[in-house]
Formats: C-alpha cells, sequence, structure tokens
C-alpha cells in the first residue's frame, strides 16, 4: 500500500475520534454551566473556562515544543508575506460561537439533539465550502455521489432527533436547535480555515492561533452577558468538568491535519459518525433517554453516508497549499472589508 493510501484509510478512525470528543465535550460544557450558575453568563464563563483552559495548555506546549515555535514563526511569515489573509485566521471566531452553544442549549435540548442539529448544518454547508474552494483540499465540485454521501448524513441526524422533537416541542427547543445548527455551519467553514493556516504554519500553531482568537471572542462575550439576568454560584469540585479544553484542543489539532487529507465533506461526515454515535451513547447511559429505533436507525445511516464519501477518490500527492484566491475566499475578504 502507498504512504498516501496508507494515510488516507488510518485517519479515518482519527476523523471519528474527533467527532465523539466533540459529543463529549457539549456534554462537559452543559453540565459545567449547570454547576456554575444559571443564566447566559453560566453558559458563557463555562465557554470561557473550556477555551481558556485549552489556551493555556497549548501556550505551554507551544513554547516547549520547536514545532510549535516554528509553526508559530511561519504564521508570522506567512502573514508578513501574503500567503496567509488575516481572513484565515479568523476561524476560531467559528469554535468560540460553538463553545458558548454548547453551554447555553445542550441543558435545554441535550446533548442528542444539539449533536443532531449541528452535525445536520455541518454536513450541508461542507458542500458549499469543498465547492468554493476554501479548504486546502482545492474545489471540488457538486456531483451526485457527493449530494447522495451529504443527503445520507443531514436524513440520518434528523432521524435521531425525531423522537425527541415530538415529545418534547418549544419554540425556545427550535430556537436553541437552530443556534445548533448554525454552529454545524461556521464549523464547516473553521475545518477549511484550519485547513489552510494548517498547511501554512502546521497543526500545532493552528489549534494555539483558533484558541487565542475563540478566548478573546469568548471574553468579550462573557462581558456582555452581565448585562442580562443570571448567576454565578462558585466553580464545582468535579474535575472532569475542566475537560472541555482539552477534548476541543484535541479536536480542532485532527481536524486541521485531517482535512488536508480528505477535504471538508468526508472530514464532516467522518466526525458526524462519531459525534451522533457518542451522543447516543450518553443519552443512553445518562438518566432521561431519548434514544429509540429511529436514533439508531440514523446512526446506522451515518456510517452510511460515510462510507459513500469515502469511496470518492481524492488526489494521491499531498495536497499543497495555495495562495489561489477561490470564490469563497474573496467573499470572505470582501466581508471582512479587506
Amino acid at each position: 500500500m502507498r504512504r498516501s493510501s496508507l494515510r488516507r484509510t488510518s485517519s479515518v478512525p482519527l476523523m471519528v475520534l474527533g467527532g465523539a470528543l466533540v459529543a463529549c465535550q457539549s456534554q462537559i460544557n452543559s453540565r459545567l454551566a449547570h454547576g456554575l450558575g444559571s443564566g447566559l453568563r453560566s453558559g458563557a464563563l463555562a465557554a470561557v473556562i473550556s477555551f481558556g483552559s485549552g489556551l493555556v495548555l497549548l501556550s505551554i506546549i507551544v513554547t516547549l515544543s520547536p514545532a510549535g515555535r516554528r509553526g508559530a514563526r511561519q504564521l508570522r511569515e506567512g502573514l508578513r508575506t501574503h500567503r496567509l489573509r488575516p481572513v484565515e485566521l479568523v476561524g476560531g471566531l467559528c469554535g468560540a460561537f460553538f463553545a458558548a452553544c454548547q453551554g447555553i442549549t445542550v441543558g435545554t435540548i441535550g446533548v442528542a439533539l444539539f449533536i443532531v442539529a449541528f452535525t445536520a448544518g455541518q454536513a450541508g454547508t461542507s458542500l458549499a465550502v469543498d465547492y468554493l474552494g476554501i479548504s486546502p483540499h482545492g474545489k471540488q465540485a457538486i456531483t451526485t455521489p457527493r449530494v447522495v454521501a451529504a443527503a445520507f448524513a443531514v436524513v440520518a441526524v434528523f432521524l435521531t432527533a425525531a423522537e425527541r422533537l415530538a415529545s418534547d416541542a418549544s419554540l425556545l427547543a427550535a430556537f436553541f436547535t437552530a443556534l445548533a445548527l448554525v454552529a454545524g455551519s461556521l464549523s464547516a467553514l473553521q475545518q477549511a480555515l484550519n485547513g489552510r493556516v494548517a498547511a501554512a504554519g502546521g497543526p500545532l500553531a493552528t489549534t494555539w492561533n483558533n484558541f487565542v482568537v475563540g478566548c478573546t471572542a469568548l471574553a468579550g462575550f462573557l462581558a456582555v452577558s452581565f448585562i442580562v439576568h443570571g448567576r454565578i454560584d462558585g466553580l464545582p469540585h468535579t474535575w472532569w468538568l475542566y475537560l472541555g479544553g482539552l477534548c476541543g484542543m484535541t479536536f480542532i489539532w485532527l481536524a486541521s491535519w485531517t482535512v488536508r487529507i480528505h477535504g471538508v465533506l468526508v472530514l464532516g461526515l467522518c466526525t458526524i459518525a462519531g459525534q451522533v454515535i457518542t451522543a447516543e451513547l450518553i443519552d443512553v447511559l445518562g438518566s432521561d433517554s431519548h434514544v429509540g429505533v429511529l436514533g439508531v436507525v440514523g446512526g446506522a445511516l451515518t456510517i452510511v453516508g460515510v462510507v459513500i464519501a469515502l469511496r470518492l477518490r481524492p488526489p494521491d500527492k499531498p495536497i499543497e497549499f495555495t495562495t489561489e484566491r477561490s470564490i469563497g475566499l474573496d467573499v470572505l475578504d470582501r466581508t471582512s472589508g479587506r
């Protein structure tokens, strides 16, 4: 087996693992927000703690690691030479929105429904991100197999939510579900941008940049949250409630590496499999399970979608970073005022 084929095959379980970590992070951050207090400020503080702990750990690793220091220098050099544009470094804003949504919504709609809505947005937007050529994988046409693969994922995730929506439908649940859908769409964009940054500075420096940007945005969100009603009761003593940052850090590192191999759609579908299956297990093992026959069918369909996507043959050669402007990056530049 050639090295490129071996790398594609061996990276698949890592992408699924990354999805499992996202589901675990959602549960952890939700429990942390509940333990901290109530209202918007408890969810915001939970997100800051999650991102902040990851940022501290990453800063230590980057400082002590030759690869981390080299990657940070390469990012600065990429900006100086215009190999990287500032707009490509803002993927952490998408992660910040996701972390904030975890603390605010999961306690109300549950981790399974949150992940279902998140992955639906992720699968649909991944097609557009790949087609526009925002990721380092380059432009990829919207072919019938790619549409079918994404459709399997979208149908699957809605099936897993059917039982929950039927038994607990409310305007608040619908609004929180819409927030999770937006978070999933932004996640696809984040993975594409991170892939471009990783091509210039490596996965470790990319992950650190994400946490710097995301933590800065969340600190501002926390300050604003004190305007509305809520309370902070203090820090909970359960140790595993502070592992959300580690889960997020590992996922971003894995995603920024594997997106260069498979593209955003395949990465998204593999993480969907890990997210949905792990979210179902969390709900089944919890005291208030909402996973039934439709949830099991939905989990199986995610695997079918992954298999279809993986049968698409990406280029055998490693994906190289290019400074060629894509339609998607032109749009991002205009949005950012450049």
